[in-house]
């Protein structure tokens, strides 16, 4: 049986741990790239840790005709999982067309690109972000979505919005899984998250200061009405993430009656503080961090912490690591392979 899946955005943090996973559970993986914010070298880590290189395309999904050649060539495939995208909230905000032209560019040409080849899976990377300030916590997949704080969380709103209309064609069956906060990096060391530029995830951005590539740490905001005034956030393990991935892509596959778009979210259900991790960071590392606080940052929420009830039920996922296991392997990945791209 042919098991080729195209992973768009596959050289980047959570791609490349998905693909690794895809790869153990014997599936031929096809990575789509254009490397604006990933290192070519990912695929030979890759590599080294399942022992089969995946496929490389160089591809800007923004351009149409590149996409179509590209899809044709693996017209064999049986699904699409979709992480190409910009993801720095707030970036975003100060350049909302660059967001929306690329995100939205991206989603559409693979959807045209797979409908033209008969590729009818998908599984496309949302946001917790898509629920805006939520009404009550944990969430749940059933609350409604808000517009979100930013021209990012816009985009993937407004992307499950274009799945659920395509997928009422017929041709379409979807997942969309709405992340919380992945951090984390492989056991081995070989991947983790190195984004290039200034960090805008609070994981790198303390790994960094850490090792005195960055000089300080900001903390943004300590006056929410939270337990030490920081931001609360559901913070998951990668692998634990990527395995989500795989999870939903044998439940599309196997799963012959489903013609809608299906939401799950990707969380561990705890919430943990700015300073809750900053604390155990330097607690699990050793290493005391430089940090200070400054005003909070435009769109970001208090609280945002998931119940992941139906992703256990329905896909049989389960969160095996916690925040000690994170920051340890995220440490690790940051101390072997800073200068090793």
């Amino acid at each position: 049986m042919n098991k080729k899946i195209i992973v768009t955005g596959g050289c980047g943090f959570i791609g490349s741990h998905t693909a690794v996973e895809l790869q153990n559970k014997g599936y031929d993986v096809v990575l789509i790239d254009d490397l604006s914010n990933a290192y070519e070298n990912t695929i030979n880590r890759v590599f080294m840790i399942t022992g089969i290189r995946p496929i490389f395309e160089k591809i800007d999904l923004k351009d149409e005709k590149e996409t179509q050649h590209c899809f044709h060539k693996h017209r064999d495939a049986i699904g699409v999982i979709h992480f190409a995208a910009y993801k720095a909230v707030g970036e975003s905000k100060t350049d909302p067309i660059k967001y929306y032209e690329n995100n939205f560019k991206g989603l559409i040409h693979v959807l045209k690109a797979m409908q033209s080849n008969s590729i009818s899976n998908i599984i496309f990377s949302s946001s917790a972000t898509v629920y805006g300030l939520p009404e009550k916590l944990p969430i749940q997949e059933d609350l409604p979505t808000q517009r979100p704080f930013s021209p990012y969380g816009n985009t993937k709103k407004v992307g499950e919005e274009i799945l659920e209309d395509v997928v009422k064609c017929g041709w379409l069956k979807a997942i969309s899984l709405r992340y919380f906060n992945p951090i984390g990096a492989h056991e081995s060391g070989n991947i983790g998250e190195l984004p290039q530029g200034t960090p805008n995830n609070l994981m790198p951005y303390i790994t960094q200061t850490a090792v005195g590539k960055l000089d300080q740490l900001q903390v943004f905001g300590d006056d929410y009405e939270t337990k030490d005034g920081t931001a609360v956030r559901d913070y998951i393990h990668v692998v634990d993430l990527a395995l989500a991935h795989v999870k939903a892509l044998d439940y599309l596959l196997n799963n012959e009656d489903q013609t809608n778009l299906e939401i799950f979210n990707l969380g561990t259900g705890k919430g943990y503080t700015v300073m809750e991790v900053i604390k155990t960071f330097e607690r699990v590392s050793g290493q005391e961090l430089n940090y200070e606080i400054v005003e909070r940052r435009d769109g970001d929420v208090p609280s945002l912490f998931a119940n992941g009830d139906k992703a256990s039920k329905i896909l049989g996922w389960e969160v095996k690591r916690n925040l000690d296991d994170m920051i340890q392997d995220s440490w690790k990945w940051e101390q072997n392979n800073r200068n090793n791209n």
